[in-house]
């Protein structure tokens, strides 16, 4: 079951706005899915709160 999504604003720096392109455009070559600049900040903060043991 998908949660909702709730839209925010974020800043971040130009280099990681490219260097998350580029994983989602390496994603959707491996893949065959559509992959967004949300869906990589997505799994991002996901990783991070994973790790930070704030998500399992």
């Amino acid at each position: 079951m998908e949660e909702p999504l709730k839209k925010i604003t974020i800043s971040l720096e130009e280099e990681q706005v490219e260097k998350l392109k580029e994983l989602a455009a390496e994603y959707r070559d491996k893949l065959g899915q559509r992959w967004t600049l949300s869906a990589m900040v997505r799994v991002a903060v996901g990783d991070f709160l994973t790790k930070m043991g704030k998500m399992s």
